[in-house]
C-alpha cells in the first residue's frame, strides 16, 4: 500500500501580549482549523507569539496585529482569517 506522509504545518498567531479579542479570535479560528485539518493529515502546531518580543520583530519585522505566519511566512496581517480560510492557507503550504 501507499504510505501517507504526515504534513506538517506550523502556524504562528501573532499579536500583542496579552491577547487582544481580535487575536483570541485568530487563535480560535486557527485552533479549530486546526482539528478540522487534523482528518486530511496535516498536523498543525499553533503557537502564540508576541508581536513586541525581539524574536518576533527580528524574525518578521513590525507586524500589524493580528498576524498570522505559517512556517516562517506571514500570509495575514491585520485582520482576521476565519476557519476557512485558515484551512485554506494551511492547505497550500502543505502541499
Amino acid at each position: 500500500g501507499e504510505i501517507l506522509m504526515e504534513k506538517k504545518v506550523n502556524v504562528e498567531v501573532i499579536g500583542p501580549h496579552p491577547p487582544c479579542p481580535r487575536c483570541t479570535t485568530v487563535l480560535k479560528n486557527t485552533e479549530k482549523a486546526a482539528s478540522l485539518l487534523k482528518s486530511d493529515g496535516i498536523e498543525v502546531t499553533v503557537k502564540k507569539l508576541d508581536i513586541a518580543s525581539k524574536n518576533v520583530v527580528s524574525k518578521y519585522g513590525v507586524l500589524m496585529s493580528p498576524a498570522l505566519a505559517l512556517n516562517g511566512t506571514v500570509k495575514v496581517m491585520g485582520r482576521i482569517p476565519d476557519v476557512k480560510e485558515v484551512e485554506r492557507l494551511v492547505k497550500e503550504v502543505s502541499k
